[in-house]
């Protein structure tokens, strides 16, 4: 069986810095893309709020420069995705879906997390033309323009709070009676004057030409009272959660109650020896593609370390 001295799963922000870190410091790390290369950030369109790029740049390019910066210092890059992890004993051995295995001395977890969506297929007929989870990501796009948060938790509130500074209208389209956020952010949201709280209200379809131009809704679905409507938007912002991918490490990393990977303080130590998570798989908080490249830099150099320690 093949052993690498430094693997890492995952091709974000965070899994191609710290492939970057990993190459220069001679360590020839090997990177797993995974299920989507170039990581969750590909799903949007321009990234205007990444240093370097004072006009902004294409997602995709931007991956894309991230990887040809990986390979230059080393990097093997390859398609496959991680199906089995047994992190019992060192070298740690990781099989994948095309029937390879390896085993390692070293694991960088940068597999991401994946926002949850409502389900509709007009979702990802409009994914980056209207359809966003990330309102920090994408808010900048909306100025002036009337904008839909879908969720009712703090998340949700915090998201359209924030896009209401930018947006000229922001609906917050609740499925409860109630917003589950706390007390602090119910206030926030219901006070401020751009945003409108749809309550007992579901979001059926969206609609529009080139981009989103509105969405379907049902006011108390299945109810006597029962009404459909349209809003007229111009973005449609998911805020009810993301899952972080890290089910196939639970059994051996500590996760909290949502499932990202819990790491020793300000480290991306794992409790597993020579394992480091990195990115949003161990982020509930910030999920932004510059604090996953932070992160990804950090686990290298602690792999670094670890290697040079073990002499391995």
């Amino acid at each position: 069986m093949e052993t690498i001295r430094c693997l890492i799963l995952g091709s974000g922000p965070a899994g191609y810095t710290a492939a970057i870190y990993a190459g220069r410091a001679g360590i020839t790390p090997v990177v797993y893309e995974g299920l989507q290369p170039g990581g969750q950030l590909t799903t949007t369109t321009e990234i205007e709020n990444f240093p370097g790029y004072p006009d902004g740049i294409d997602a995709n390019e931007m991956m894309d420069d991230l990887r040809r910066q990986a390979e230059r210092f080393g990097a093997e890059i390859r398609s496959a995705i991680c199906t089995q992890a047994d992190l019992s004993q060192t070298p740690y051995k990781l099989t994948f879906d095309d029937g390879s295995q390896v085993a390692c001395h070293t694991l960088i977890i940068a597999t991401g997390a994946s926002a949850k969506y409502l389900g509709l297929a007009d979702e990802e007929k409009y994914r980056g033309q209207g359809v966003s989870a990330c309102a920090t990501c994408d808010g900048f796009f909306y100025r002036k323009k009337r904008v839909a948060v879908v969720g009712g938790g703090d998340t949700a509130c915090e998201e359209a709070s924030y896009l209401a500074g930018l947006a000229s209208k922001v609906y917050l389209i609740v499925r409860k009676p109630y917003l589950r956020a706390s007390k602090a952010m119910q206030e926030r949201v219901l006070e401020n004057p751009k945003i409108e709280v749809l309550f007992e209200t579901n979001t059926i379809g969206l609609f529009g030409e080139d981009g989103v131009q509105g969405a379907h809704v049902v006011y108390r679905k299945g109810e006597a009272d029962e009404r459909t409507y349209d809003i007229e938007i111009d973005g449609f912002f998911l805020a009810i959660g993301h899952k972080p991918n890290s089910d196939l490490f639970k059994p051996w990393v500590e996760t909290d109650e949502l499932g990202y990977i819990v790491t020793e303080g300000m480290t991306p130590r794992t409790r597993v020896p020579g394992v480091f998570a990195a990115g949003d798989v161990a982020d509930p908080l910030y999920r932004q593609a510059i604090t996953a490249a932070a992160s990804g830099c950090k686990a290298a150099i602690e792999a670094e370390k670890y290697l040079a320690a073990h002499k391995l």
